[in-house]
């Protein structure tokens, strides 16, 4: 594919159907790889994001009366175009957000996924008849919470934003995206293929801008009735406050720190492979990327040994060139905190087996060397705190119920993972961690049919399968006289 070169993209908001032209001051969209500008968008004004809501509410009652068998034709239509546009938003993740291409395609692919499951799922929102006592009948339906406000992280520009906007609008609900700053376009393109497909006015409505600023507006009008969030735990506490003002529903996927036991008996070249995949997916800047090494004491040498030669061969820079493997860190922010992790512990008596420094095969981008740290102890700032970059902290164990300890001694709980062909081990095991997500010798467990979301300060709510659109559904409780007839 060679590199990409592209012209300055011009962001734009979309509101009540239109695209908004008008003066307004703007933020520069930047490629973490050369620090070239990719291009700019609005920031949005206090009547920008009042607009936007006043169109979602509006729009709410036409669109959520559609039946859903109409509401599924538009988000096929969706899908389909997501998949024949899908190199021009693969490209366009590469360049302001910096992962290698054939992963940014992965993504927008993983994005169409939802758009096709949810068309599917908006015709299976079913209700119940229960047993009524004598001249009553009972029945529950499901109908759509209101305007919803999605507020999607810079990591995955595309996928995220279809991860939530499509049970959102298969539901009947309404939709107001706020995208990461850092990588607006990706959602512009989004929104060009929902004018493209003659979605209705209104349904959906793109701002950008500040988050503080528009998260303020959304979170204090009471028609926006609910708030889905993926980002950092403490931005994600800071909604759930104010959401708690109004009673609005919050869905939250937050941060992770995820643990990998490597049990004695694992296929350790399986999970070499498996490891890496789930580490340098994104550079390791994912919630669910494995963080904290657990390794069994015996094959310990061994399994760091075969990991550090695995991490030395990997091609690292600009995601747009073909071959390469390890992009950039999103900013200057993200390189700081990873190097100020490792250098920390490498003080504190850590061995930095592999890496641990920044690549210098570029001075513009910010690239850190996939990085192997080992004897990481749980006082350790690395062992505790999640790193969001290409850095894995290894800690050896010696017994199956140490491992289980060193794992769950986390305030997060989104995934884990652990390697055993002992299927009786691998039950205990999974069953005992505090982790809405166990990878059993797999650390790649997305998919738009199965629940996604975290326990602990991981946040609440599921994404994905039906679970995924029950969080924009409602319960109603109809209690309905009637006259009983003479048998």
């Amino acid at each position: 594919m060679g590199g990409m070169t592209v012209e300055t993209i011009l962001g734009r908001m979309f509101i009540d159907g239109n695209w908004e032209r008008g003066e307004r001051e703007r933020f520069r969209v930047v490629n973490p790889a050369n620090g070239q500008q990719v291009g700019d968008a609005p920031i949005a004004s206090d009547e920008d994001v009042a607009r936007a809501i006043d169109a979602a509410s509006r729009a709410f009652r036409g669109w959520s009366g559609l039946p859903a068998e109409d509401r599924s034709k538009y988000l096929h239509a969706i899908a389909d175009e997501v998949m024949n546009q899908i190199d021009d938003l693969a490209r366009m993740v590469t360049l302001e957000q910096g992962k290698p291409y054939n992963e940014a395609r992965a993504e927008v692919k993983y994005g169409a996924d939802f758009w096709r499951w949810y068309a599917e799922e908006a015709r299976r929102v079913y209700g119940e008849i229960v047993p009524a006592p004598r001249g009553r009948r009972i029945a529950v339906i499901k109908q759509p919470t209101g305007v919803t406000a999605a507020i999607t992280p810079w990591n995955f520009p595309s996928s995220m934003v279809s991860r939530k906007l499509a049970p959102a609008l298969a539901a009947g609900n309404t939709v107001i995206l706020k995208p990461a700053e850092q990588t607006p376009l990706s959602a512009v393109l989004l929104f060009e293929i929902f004018e493209k497909v003659g979605l209705p006015e209104g349904v959906a409505n793109l701002v950008t801008g500040r988050p503080e600023h528009i998260g303020g507006i959304l979170m204090n009008d009471f028609r926006v009735r609910h708030v889905t969030f993926t980002g950092s735990t403490e931005v994600g506490l800071l909604l759930a406050k104010q959401a708690a003002a109004q009673l609005k529903r919050v869905s939250l996927e937050l941060g992770g720190h995820a643990p990998i036991i490597v049990f004695a008996d694992a296929d350790l070249d399986l999970a070499v492979e498996q490891i890496l995949a789930s580490k340098l997916r994104n550079m390791g800047q994912a919630c669910i990327s494995a963080n904290r090494l657990l390794v069994e004491g015996p094959i310990a040498e061994d399994f760091h040994s075969k990991l550090a030669s695995r991490l030395e061969s990997l091609r690292i820079g600009d995601g747009s060139v073909d071959g390469v493997q390890v992009g950039p860190v999103i900013d200057e922010q993200s390189f700081n905190k990873i190097s100020s992790q490792v250098d920390e512990a490498k003080n504190e008596g850590a061995h930095i087996l592999v890496g641990g420094e920044r690549w210098l095969g570029s001075t513009e981008g910010y690239f850190y060397r996939p990085t192997l740290v080992t004897e990481v102890t749980p006082a350790m700032r690395l062992f505790r705190e999640e790193t969001f970059g290409p850095v894995l902290a290894s800690t050896v164990f010696h017994s199956e119920q140490e491992a289980i300890l060193l794992a769950n001694d986390c305030t997060y709980g989104l995934a884990s993972y652990l390697f055993t062909p002992d299927i009786d081990k691998a039950t205990r095991v999974s069953e005992a961690l505090e982790f809405g997500v166990v990878g059993i010798n797999n650390a790649l467990p997305m998919a738009a049919q199965a629940p996604w979301g975290g326990w602990k300060l991981s946040g609440v709510g599921r994404e994905g399968g039906h679970w995924g659109i029950d969080e924009f559904l409602e319960t109603k409780y109809l209690s309905i006289g009637v006259t009983e007839q003479t048998r």
